[in-house]
């Protein structure tokens, strides 16, 4: 009996997942939650766009409440929207705008450089795009696109990766996309840091130049700056002082011709 309890309930979940993507194909709908509480069961929908989801006065929460309660006989549901702060970060909302390129027509090589290359910059440690499919040609081509550390098994990939999947359909036929995203990294302790999480009150980064100090004394040496750099006027200054005059006599011719002018006049 338990066991069927928890088969079903999973089959409710992925179809109220679906009903709700359905509906919102252009909300960026990433996942929902089920949840039961005292007075019912409560749906949180994790979207990118919480505005198209709740219409103007919460008409499309009313509209869907009752839809979910008539549809799937929920008992009180109560609908929840969530915005997701950082959406470059979710794999299912990554997965969905390079569909949506797709179906455009947009090129998968440019689609699949830009978006990784967003991910990457909003702070993820690695990312891994799959596009695969009637990519230009009658044959199925699959397109790769990898940057950064990414598990691909064991318990660590299950807990610190994300993952999408969507199909986009186009004109020569259906293209699978997947996506994954490594948001955060175990250590051998088995705690999961973040990418640029403090370590005992110091930030990485500065813990690097110290290191740098300490070796070479100074930052300078390590990125090939001069310590002590001289001005511009007084270089010009010096090469004209070190420079040879234009003239063909020395300074020893010089003052042998001022010796013999002296004699003259003593003579005279």
């Amino acid at each position: 009996m338990l066991k069927k309890y928890f088969v079903k309930q999973g089959i409710r979940e992925v179809s109220i997942g679906d009903f709700i993507s359905n509906n919102f194909p252009s909300a960026d709908y990433s996942k929902i939650e089920l949840q039961r509480t005292p007075l019912g069961i409560k749906v949180l929908i994790y979207t990118h766009k919480p505005g198209r989801v709740i219409g103007r006065s919460g008409s499309k929460i009313n509209k869907i409440t009752e839809q979910l309660k008539n549809k799937f006989e929920l008992d009180n549901p109560q609908v929840d929207v969530k915005s997701i702060d950082n959406p470059n970060l979710d794999a299912r909302i990554v997965a969905k705008q390079i569909k949506t390129a797709m179906e455009r027509g947009y090129n998968h090589k440019k689609i699949g450089n830009l978006s990784m290359k967003r991910v990457m910059e909003a702070g993820a440690l690695g990312v891994e795009i799959i596009i695969s499919g009637k990519l230009g040609g009658s044959k199925s081509r699959t397109a790769k696109f990898t940057y950064g550390y990414l598990k691909h098994c064991g318990d660590t990939a299950q807990k610190l990766v994300d993952y999408g999947f969507v199909e986009a359909l186009t004109r020569p036929g259906k293209i699978g996309i997947k996506v994954k995203i490594m948001k955060n990294f175990m250590d051998i302790t088995g705690e999961i840091l973040k990418k640029d999480e403090k370590v005992e009150g110091k930030p990485r980064e500065e813990e690097k130049k110290d290191a740098i100090m300490d070796e070479e004394g100074s930052l300078d040496f390590e990125y090939g700056e001069a310590e002590d750099e001289t001005p511009a006027e007084d270089q010009k200054k010096e090469s004209s002082e070190q420079a040879p005059e234009k003239s063909g006599d020395t300074p020893e011719k010089i003052s042998g011709k001022d010796e013999k002018n002296k004699k003259e006049e003593i003579k005279n």
